[in-house]
């Protein structure tokens, strides 16, 4: 028998709050009669912001509320940031569907200055990640990598207060919210490796809903699945479960994939990068290369002593 109505799980946050007004208008579009209900919720991740990340538990301090609705019934799905999604799935979810990746770069935004190259040195960089601040260190040494937390407007604000020279963001949530007019430079995966997942939204249900599942199954993106997908068996393989300087991407042309990987020590002193290609077919093996090439580099030593320290 066909479900007549579906409830959200969503942070209250602008950015969430939009990728789950979209997930809603393209279920209420594929089925004019679904009831769609939002459930919004703060996360620990919301309420903590004056520490990092790395310091506070990671990532799932973005999803275990929602992760909680779902498993007492609150809700039929949760609506992610791909990125914040951690590796190891709670029992009985499922992160199944995917809807079709934005753009997976990291951005540079500054009121002053046009590009990264352009930043004088001891210009003050505000990033909340461990990915990005090992990368931007190798790249330019001088830079003041200074903690920033909060939503994206919430950090646009404190740049434009000149609390900061610039700052580095997603685009995809930039984009998302209408704000690329606020974009100085789309900076390259040379530069900067994106997270794993970066850019897509992710559908999470339990496991057993198989009528929530028949739903939402139209919102799949085949080409955003195989690549977010392959970036989190790389993830898995590099204890990517806790706050990492890690990256990973996946690119698809055709029958054929490439994983690019990255691994740095946190002050830039060392960044281990791969690449792997191959048929889509052996995506799943290919990850698990990557993964391995990036641990006989050096990136064991590197992670083993983050998650010893």
């Amino acid at each position: 028998m066909s479900i007549k109505k579906i409830r959200i799980a969503t942070r209250e946050s602008p950015l969430a709050l939009w990728q789950a007004e979209h997930v809603k208008a393209r279920l209420m579009q594929n089925d004019p009669g679904l009831e769609v209900e939002l459930v919004t919720m703060q996360t620990q991740g919301d309420k903590l912001l004056d520490t990092p990340l790395s310091m506070v538990g990671g990532k799932g301090l973005f999803t275990k509320e929602l992760e909680q609705a779902l498993y007492d019934h609150k809700a039929d799905i949760a609506v992610h940031s791909v990125k914040d999604v951690t590796i190891d799935m709670p029992d009985g979810l499922l992160l199944s569907v995917f809807l079709k990746r934005e753009n997976p770069h990291d951005i540079f935004i500054s009121s002053k200055y046009k590009s990264i190259n352009e930043l004088p040195n001891g210009a003050v960089v505000g990033t909340s990640s461990l990915r990005r601040q090992c990368q931007l260190k190798a790249w330019r040494g001088d830079l003041n990598i200074k903690d920033l937390r909060g939503n994206i407007g919430t950090r646009l604000r404190k740049l434009d207060d000149r609390k900061y020279d610039a700052i580095i963001l997603a685009a995809a949530g930039v984009i998302r919210l209408g704000l690329e007019d606020r974009i100085s430079e789309i900076i390259s995966m040379d530069i900067i490796l994106p997270a794993i997942g970066q850019g897509a939204i992710g559908l999470q249900v339990r496991g057993g809903d198989h009528d929530v599942l028949e739903k939402i199954r139209s919102l799949n993106d085949d080409t955003t699945q195989q690549q977010v997908e392959t970036e989190r068996i790389v993830s898995r393989r590099l204890f990517g479960g806790c706050q990492l300087p890690i990256a990973a991407h996946a690119e698809i042309d055709q029958d054929c994939i490439t994983v690019r990987g990255m691994v740095g020590r946190v002050d830039g002193s060392e960044i281990i990068r791969d690449t792997v290609g191959g048929s889509l077919q052996e995506r799943d093996a290919l990850g698990l290369q990557l993964a391995e090439s990036l641990l006989e580099k050096g990136a064991d030593k590197i992670l083993n002593e983050l998650l010893q320290g």
